[in-house]
């Protein structure tokens, strides 16, 4: 957990100090103030991560300073854990009411106050990462609904029927919908039926809050895969730990999903690598060719930005562009003379090939573009599409230039690899042909700013 930073709130010096202390392994950052008044000056001046009220206060008690936190919309989603003396149900509910998150008697403080501040973050943290669109053709019940949910935490956005719904999960996909079943343009179930259609959205979990009632209608709309069935009108707070729930579940079979796809893709990889390894052992000359292309293509990723994920992807396809070589005769790949035009024919089939090798893996999808494409050209002349400019993935172009380099610097049957500013030469003349203008430009940085030892390590 990053560095939290907590407001801690007491008219007692020693009290505020005590319960710093408590939360010292927290390594929080912390500040203080003595009054209610003063606490909600610096919420509202400040962003804080939680704040720690006593109740019984000069000036604004820690009910009131609750109550008006959170109904600011710059501060409703700031957690509140109250303090207090006193123990009676009567003041414990009404810091609940009035919004708190958790309510600690001062009694308690050594044995609870760690683990609740704790459990609270977490919890905030959760809900901050939440999305949730609410979808409904009165503005009352999206108000209302919108409120609660923002004061738990979560970042909510709404929608008056199913048609504008749709569009705005199209442009950034919530991680829950919450919808009413009878709106205008478009239902609930319409609504429900276009995004279980749709691959990206399915495993959204999806809502229904309705009045009616119905038994049958429920069973129907659960088989159907909505997630749950809330009958209006309903317990706002049950409602929200419900979605909390729902929220918590999903994530819990994703990761576990996420893992699993993980493990079966290092596994699948670790097959594959060994093909590869098996395929670069027929001929030294080769060797650890397909390694090095994924360091230079991972480098040149990074420079141009790309996210995480696609910068260990195209990694992932520099190390498995040349598999189709796999079907390559030896007689062929190891002739140390010049290729008939038959054999270089045989050659050229090494991308379909491949794709054809990798393609049924469902989590290698994202990368057969470029296993396909990274013998294209520039300027329409390669194979085995014969595509051109920009119609070429942009993983495939820089996998060329970091193919051509290594190929142009490394020992071949028939010659010695080139040095550095030969190859260099080479690849600044195939630019806007046989190379992609861009491509070369991001390659030409990287060259200049690390050593050619560097670049494929």
């Amino acid at each position: 957990m990053s560095q939290p930073k907590i407001l801690i709130i007491d008219d007692s010096p020693f009290f505020r100090s005590q319960i710093e202390n408590e939360l010292k392994s927290i390594n929080g950052s912390f500040s203080h103030a003595e009054d209610g008044r003063k606490g909600l000056d610096m919420a509202l001046l400040d962003s804080y991560d939680l704040i720690i009220s006593d109740i019984e206060m000069p000036n604004m008690d820690g009910f009131a300073l609750c109550s008006k936190l959170k109904v600011n919309p710059n501060t409703i989603s700031i957690p509140v854990i109250l303090i207090s003396s006193n123990d009676t149900d009567k003041y414990i509910d009404k810091g609940f009411k009035v919004g708190a998150d958790s309510y600690i008697i001062k009694t308690d403080l050594k044995t609870k106050l760690l683990d609740t501040t704790l459990e609270v973050l977490k919890k905030s943290k959760f809900h901050n990462n939440n999305r949730i669109l609410v979808v409904d053709d009165s503005s009352t019940i999206r108000s209302i609904v919108k409120d609660a949910f923002e004061k738990a935490g979560f970042h909510v956005t709404t929608a008056e029927n199913g048609k504008m719904a749709l569009k705005k999960i199209n442009e950034d996909p919530p991680d829950l919908i919450l919808s009413d079943i009878d709106m205008p343009e478009m239902s609930g179930i319409e609504l429900c039926n276009k995004v279980r259609m749709e691959s990206a959205f399915k495993a959204i979990p999806f809502v229904i809050m309705s009045a009616n009632d119905n038994r049958a209608t429920m069973r129907q709309l659960l088989e159907r895969g909505v997630s749950a069935y809330l009958v209006k009108p309903f317990n706002m707070e049950q409602m929200v730990i419900t979605i909390e729930k729902l929220l918590s579940d999903q994530y819990l079979i994703l990761l576990k999903e996420k893992e699993r796809l993980d493990s079966e893709r290092q596994f699948m990889l670790s097959g594959i690598t060994s093909l590869i390894t098996a395929l670069e052992a027929r001929d030294h000359y080769t060797c650890g060719h397909s390694q090095a292309v994924a360091a230079i293509v991972e480098k040149m990723a990074v420079k141009m930005g790309m996210s995480i994920e696609d910068v260990e992807s195209v990694s992932i396809a520099g190390k498995l562009h040349d598999i189709g070589k796999i079907g390559v005769p030896d007689n062929i790949l190891l002739k140390p003379g010049r290729l008939t035009d038959e054999e270089f024919n045989l050659v050229k089939e090494h991308p379909l090939v491949g794709v054809n090798i990798l393609g049924n893996i469902a989590s290698l999808a994202k990368i057969i573009p470029a296993i396909r494409h990274h013998h294209e050209r520039f300027d329409g002349k390669g194979y085995p599409d014969g595509i051109k400019g920009s119609s070429i993935p942009i993983w495939a172009r820089i996998m060329a230039v970091a193919d051509t380099y290594h190929a142009l610097t490394s020992d071949r049957p028939y010659r010695d690899g080139m040095p550095l500013q030969k190859a260099m030469d080479i690849i600044l003349t195939a630019k806007g042909t046989q190379l992609c203008p861009d491509s070369v430009d991001i390659f030409v940085e990287l060259i200049s700013e690390i050593s050619p030892k560097n670049l494929i390590a």
